[in-house]
């Protein structure tokens, strides 16, 4: 579904990216693991349009889309929900998922999509007209997963999703991310600072360090590796 190959990227004189290579089969879970400034964060800018790479190649559903723009990107179905959730502060809740179907011209079709997102995350129907701003840390992930699914990807990135929540919110979004992936077949790509949540639901891992991919492998066996353990999940 995706291919990622000797992609370099660059802020200034500073290399974020050094030769990455990394593929995600279509349907599967994949997580990208490393310490802070590793380049995770910036793989999944760079897929999604945000930052051009210095080389390399993005290759999406057999199709080039390095060097598209990110709304061309996210119209064949590639949706990013960043870091930090960047919802709409001033926006009801149901306007932020308004904006993740701004493609969408069915609108049989979009309060379908509505309806699917409610029923992953109720809590989203109970403050439909609520500022976005005003919601918890985890009920703005929540929505921020649910405007891009309002967007019908068939390829979703998470960047750090569990970040600033509280643990049993975690859990449940972790669970609704691995429900998604199977009701949907919608394929993942998850980036996540608890490595061991992440590798738990995924089915391969890549690790980066200092912008270098330096192992892949299943995501059982990375939990089993001595390295892995040490650095990522606590010994």
């Amino acid at each position: 579904m995706l291919a990622i190959e000797n992609l370099s990227v660059s802020y200034g004189a500073i290399r974020a990216l050094q030769a990455v290579s990394l593929d995600v089969p279509e349907g599967g879970i994949v997580t990208l693991i490393g310490s802070n400034g590793a380049g995770k964060s910036t793989t999944l800018r760079t897929v999604s349009g945000l930052i051009r790479p210095q080389s390399g190649t993005i290759t999406y559903a057999g199709e080039r889309i390095d060097g598209l723009p990110p709304s061309a990107i996210v119209a064949r179905g590639l949706c990013h929900v960043p870091e930090g959730r960047m919802v709409f502060a001033n926006l009801t809740v149901h306007e932020n998922l308004a904006m993740g179907a701004y493609l969408q011209r069915d609108r049989a079709a979009i309060r379908r999509e509505r309806d699917y997102v409610f029923g992953v995350f109720p809590r989203l129907a109970e403050r439909e007209q609520q500022l976005a701003g005003t919601l918890s840390g985890g009920e703005q992930q929540m929505l921020a997963i649910g405007r891009a699914l309002m967007g019908r990807p068939r390829f979703l990135m998470l960047d750090e999703p569990s970040l600033g929540i509280a643990p049993l919110l975690v859990k449940s979004i972790f669970r609704q991310i691995v429900e998604i992936n199977r009701e949907r077949g919608i394929t993942i790509l998850l980036v996540e600072q608890n490595a061991n949540l992440a590798l738990e639901i995924a089915s391969h891992g890549f690790v980066l360090e200092s912008g270098r991919l330096i192992l892949q492998d299943a995501a059982a066996a990375l939990r089993a590796d001595p390295q892995v353990r040490s650095a990522y999940l606590g010994g």
